[in-house]
């Protein structure tokens, strides 16, 4: 049987159709997944987001732990509540899962996908043998994702006694007060904040944001939002068989210092080398625009003509620009044209840089 959140009996209140997504029982959409988008893109939107996993590590080594553990650098994390992104990397290069982690006053909060949480807690108890650390799970902890040009008043109109700490937080910053946890992070490409609630507290806040005019979106509508955003989806875009330099997430790796063993690193200096060496056969991430009918989807096949194959990774229709945009690998020669084979026919799509929109507007 599937897990259920806090907040599942308000999504039956709302006529949610539910579906199972990693074990858990998650509203796809609540009548209208167009609408859902809209929402977030033009006003604000609310997401539950309790399947996530948050893990606190603390200890004197902490700092040296997510040093070896992540291939971005925590270090870089000067103030309290400043946040970064980062792949958790096997020893082959390969991405366990992306992460966020948060500095907190003498330790660090990370929060991990729910699809691949027995794995990580599993890979992260591991690497820290030999390491002052501990790992502790904060299963009651809810959190719930406003997102929208609205979402931060609505959120401080509900939570006045937040509002001095919301407005005081820079993007991809979070700080807590009392048992909440307010962060201004998101994975819809619009500003907004995501909130650590106690269970006890969230359908109670989910009713306060409704009543405010918050939309509740589902999972549909958090898919084409990322998606439009140039945001990867774990086991789409990236997975342990892929590195982040074909991911998209060359920007995730902390090179420097030199001396940093994260694990991986060995393994991406030589995929880095050998790039360098055979460009031909490296494979880089993109945006493909379809201007012609049909919705790409994962998994079809891509051809640059003259240069070689990909591969579609996320593909779908885009509410915001009314036609269908998709992620693909494909390969580093590749310029601004390829072919999509769909239904057995190659269609002609547009390469472009990612993201698709930013904020609402077209970023192409």
């Amino acid at each position: 049987m599937a897990k259920q959140t806090a907040l599942y009996a308000k999504h039956l209140e709302a006529n949610g159709k539910i579906v199972d997504f990693g074990g858990w029982d998650m509203p796809i959409h609540y009548g209208s997944q167009i609408q859902e988008h809209k929402a977030v893109r033009e006003q604000a939107g609310m997401f539950d987001v309790s399947h996530m996993t948050i893990v606190d590590v603390r200890g004197p080594d902490a700092t040296a732990y997510l040093q070896k553990l992540l291939a971005n650098d925590v270090a870089k994390l000067k103030e309290s509540g400043k946040a970064l992104y980062s792949g958790m990397l096997n020893n082959e290069g390969g991405v366990i899962d992306d992460l966020i982690v948060y500095k907190m006053d003498g330790w660090y909060r990370t929060v991990v996908n729910c699809s691949t949480r027995e794995k990580d807690l599993e890979w992260m108890s591991r690497q820290s043998k030999g390491f002052e650390v501990s790992l502790t799970e904060r299963p009651e902890l809810a959190m719930v994702a406003v997102q929208g040009p609205q979402a931060i008043e609505r959120v401080k109109q509900v939570k006045p006694e937040a509002a001095e700490l919301i407005d005081g937080l820079n993007i991809f910053q979070g700080k807590g007060k009392g048992e909440w946890f307010f962060a201004r992070t998101g994975y819809t490409g619009e500003d907004g904040l995501e909130i650590m609630v106690p269970e006890a507290e969230v359908a109670a806040f989910w009713q306060q944001l409704l009543d405010a005019g918050v939309a509740p979106a589902g999972l549909g509508a958090r898919d084409t939002l990322r998606l439009e955003a140039g945001m990867n989806l774990y086991g789409n875009d990236m997975d342990e068989t892929i590195s982040p330099l074909q991911a998209g997430m060359g920007w995730t790796i902390a090179w420097e210092p030199a001396e940093r063993d994260f694990i991986g690193r060995a393994a991406l200096e030589a995929e880095k080398a050998a790039r360098a060496a055979n460009p031909q056969q490296a494979l880089k991430l993109v945006g493909l625009v379809l201007e012609t009918r049909g919705v790409m989807r994962s998994h079809q096949k891509v051809v640059v003509e003259g240069i070689g194959e990909g591969e579609v990774t996320s593909g779908t229709f885009s509410p915001s620009l009314e036609y269908s945009i998709a992620m693909a690998r494909v390969p580093v020669g590749t310029t601004d044209k390829c072919l999509v084979e769909m239904r057995g026919k190659l269609v002609p799509a547009r390469v472009v840089k990612l993201p698709f929109v930013r904020n609402g507007k077209q970023q192409f």
